[in-house]
Protein backbone atom coordinates (compact mmCIF):
# COMPACT_ATOMS: atom_id res chain seq x y z
CA UNK A 1 0.00 0.00 0.00
CA UNK A 2 0.87 3.07 -0.88
CA UNK A 3 1.56 5.61 2.39
CA UNK A 4 -1.64 7.36 3.96
CA UNK A 5 -2.44 10.61 6.01
CA UNK A 6 -5.23 10.59 8.57
CA UNK A 7 -7.09 12.78 6.48
CA UNK A 8 -6.79 10.35 2.94
CA UNK A 9 -7.82 7.55 5.70
CA UNK A 10 -11.27 9.30 6.58
CA UNK A 11 -11.82 10.22 3.18
CA UNK A 12 -11.90 6.44 2.08
CA UNK A 13 -14.35 4.93 4.21
CA UNK A 14 -16.89 4.02 1.85
CA UNK A 15 -19.92 2.58 4.28
CA UNK A 16 -19.75 5.44 6.89
CA UNK A 17 -21.97 8.92 7.38
CA UNK A 18 -19.43 11.43 7.48
CA UNK A 19 -20.30 12.33 11.35
CA UNK A 20 -18.94 8.89 11.93
CA UNK A 21 -15.97 9.41 9.97
CA UNK A 22 -15.18 12.14 12.36
CA UNK A 23 -15.27 9.93 15.15
CA UNK A 24 -12.74 7.73 14.15
CA UNK A 25 -9.79 7.30 16.39
CA UNK A 26 -6.90 6.55 14.34
CA UNK A 27 -4.17 3.88 15.65
CA UNK A 28 -1.45 5.33 18.01
CA UNK A 29 1.06 3.94 15.48
CA UNK A 30 -0.43 4.99 12.52
CA UNK A 31 3.41 7.47 11.80
CA UNK A 32 5.15 4.24 12.41
CA UNK A 33 2.98 1.80 9.66
CA UNK A 34 5.58 0.05 7.31
CA UNK A 35 3.04 0.69 4.31
CA UNK A 36 5.24 -0.65 1.89
CA UNK A 37 5.06 -3.77 4.14
CA UNK A 38 1.35 -4.03 4.06
CA UNK A 39 -1.57 -5.72 1.40
CA UNK A 40 -4.28 -4.19 3.40
CA UNK A 41 -4.26 -2.11 6.93
CA UNK A 42 -6.93 -3.25 9.55
CA UNK A 43 -6.92 -1.59 13.06
CA UNK A 44 -9.37 -1.78 16.30
CA UNK A 45 -10.68 1.18 17.49
CA UNK A 46 -9.10 2.40 20.52
CA UNK A 47 -11.82 4.45 22.12
CA UNK A 48 -14.71 2.26 20.75
CA UNK A 49 -13.79 -0.96 21.03
CA UNK A 50 -16.18 -2.93 18.93
CA UNK A 51 -15.02 -0.86 15.99
CA UNK A 52 -12.60 -1.53 13.62
CA UNK A 53 -11.59 -0.42 10.42
CA UNK A 54 -9.83 -1.91 7.00
CA UNK A 55 -8.43 -0.21 4.14
CA UNK A 56 -7.28 -1.68 1.12
CA UNK A 57 -6.12 -0.02 -2.08
CA UNK A 58 -8.02 -0.44 -5.36
CA UNK A 59 -7.28 1.14 -8.43
CA UNK A 60 -4.68 3.23 -6.97
CA UNK A 61 -7.49 4.89 -4.48
CA UNK A 62 -8.00 3.87 -0.73
CA UNK A 63 -10.92 2.28 0.14
CA UNK A 64 -11.72 1.28 3.63
CA UNK A 65 -15.07 0.21 5.36
CA UNK A 66 -15.94 0.84 8.63
CA UNK A 67 -16.15 -2.71 11.08
CA UNK A 68 -18.21 -3.71 14.34
CA UNK A 69 -17.93 -6.38 16.43
CA UNK A 70 -21.13 -8.84 18.01
CA UNK A 71 -20.86 -9.30 21.95
CA UNK A 72 -17.90 -11.90 22.40
CA UNK A 73 -19.68 -14.75 23.30
CA UNK A 74 -17.21 -17.67 21.11
CA UNK A 75 -15.85 -19.83 23.67
CA UNK A 76 -14.51 -22.69 21.31
CA UNK A 77 -11.53 -21.91 18.78
CA UNK A 78 -12.68 -20.72 15.55
CA UNK A 79 -11.03 -19.74 12.41
CA UNK A 80 -10.69 -15.86 10.48
CA UNK A 81 -12.90 -16.63 7.42
CA UNK A 82 -10.43 -14.00 6.15
CA UNK A 83 -6.73 -14.81 6.98
CA UNK A 84 -8.23 -18.85 7.60
CA UNK A 85 -6.13 -18.92 10.82
CA UNK A 86 -7.04 -21.18 13.40
CA UNK A 87 -7.47 -19.39 16.89
CA UNK A 88 -8.62 -19.66 20.44
CA UNK A 89 -12.60 -18.68 20.90
CA UNK A 90 -12.16 -15.05 22.21
CA UNK A 91 -9.51 -14.32 19.61
CA UNK A 92 -12.10 -14.78 16.35
CA UNK A 93 -15.41 -12.00 16.72
CA UNK A 94 -17.75 -11.70 14.48
CA UNK A 95 -17.50 -8.58 12.51
CA UNK A 96 -20.63 -6.61 10.77
CA UNK A 97 -20.17 -4.06 8.36
CA UNK A 98 -22.92 -1.99 6.62
CA UNK A 99 -23.29 -2.10 3.49
CA UNK A 100 -22.36 1.41 1.46
CA UNK A 101 -25.06 2.70 -0.12
CA UNK A 102 -28.48 2.88 -0.16
CA UNK A 103 -28.37 -0.84 0.90
CA UNK A 104 -26.87 0.29 4.25
CA UNK A 105 -28.81 2.90 4.78
CA UNK A 106 -31.78 0.21 4.53
CA UNK A 107 -29.98 -2.15 7.44
CA UNK A 108 -27.77 -4.08 5.20
CA UNK A 109 -24.65 -5.49 6.40
CA UNK A 110 -22.64 -8.06 5.92
CA UNK A 111 -20.61 -10.13 8.48
CA UNK A 112 -17.83 -12.44 8.58
CA UNK A 113 -15.58 -13.74 11.22
CA UNK A 114 -12.03 -12.18 11.51
CA UNK A 115 -9.28 -11.76 13.95
CA UNK A 116 -10.45 -10.05 16.77
CA UNK A 117 -7.48 -7.87 17.06
CA UNK A 118 -7.70 -7.34 13.27
CA UNK A 119 -4.24 -9.15 13.02
CA UNK A 120 -4.80 -11.07 9.86
CA UNK A 121 -2.03 -9.30 8.36
CA UNK A 122 0.43 -10.47 11.02
CA UNK A 123 -0.86 -13.70 11.53
CA UNK A 124 -0.32 -15.00 7.65
CA UNK A 125 3.41 -14.60 8.28
CA UNK A 126 3.77 -17.18 10.90
CA UNK A 127 5.28 -20.14 9.35
CA UNK A 128 4.04 -23.02 11.18
CA UNK A 129 6.34 -26.18 11.31
CA UNK A 130 6.60 -28.02 7.78
CA UNK A 131 7.63 -31.55 7.72
CA UNK A 132 10.28 -32.42 5.30
CA UNK A 133 8.47 -33.49 2.19
CA UNK A 134 5.91 -29.74 2.29
CA UNK A 135 6.76 -26.60 0.39
CA UNK A 136 9.68 -24.24 1.32
CA UNK A 137 7.98 -22.01 4.32
CA UNK A 138 8.77 -18.88 1.92
CA UNK A 139 6.19 -20.41 -0.77
CA UNK A 140 3.71 -21.07 2.06
CA UNK A 141 3.74 -17.84 3.65
CA UNK A 142 3.16 -15.92 0.15
CA UNK A 143 0.75 -18.44 -0.65
CA UNK A 144 -1.37 -17.82 2.64
CA UNK A 145 -0.89 -13.66 1.20
CA UNK A 146 -1.85 -14.63 -1.81
CA UNK A 147 -5.48 -16.05 -0.28
CA UNK A 148 -5.46 -13.47 2.69
CA UNK A 149 -5.16 -10.27 0.00
CA UNK A 150 -8.08 -12.35 -2.10
CA UNK A 151 -10.53 -12.67 0.52
CA UNK A 152 -9.98 -9.25 2.40
CA UNK A 153 -10.33 -7.67 -1.07
CA UNK A 154 -13.84 -10.04 -1.84
CA UNK A 155 -15.01 -8.99 1.95
CA UNK A 156 -14.80 -5.23 1.08
CA UNK A 157 -16.18 -5.85 -2.45
CA UNK A 158 -19.07 -7.40 -0.95
CA UNK A 159 -20.05 -4.57 1.38
CA UNK A 160 -19.58 -1.81 -1.43
CA UNK A 161 -21.51 -4.15 -3.56
CA UNK A 162 -19.35 -4.74 -5.89
CA UNK A 163 -20.17 -8.42 -6.00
Amino acid sequence: MRALTEHQIRASFRNAELDEVADIAMPHDLLLAEWDYLDFFAWRDPIASRKGYILIEQDGEAVGIVLRAADPTRARSGMCNLCHTMQPGNQVALFAARRAGEEGRKGSVVGTYICADLSCHESVRIVPPLAPNEIRAEQHVDRRLDGTHRRVYSFVASVLGEV
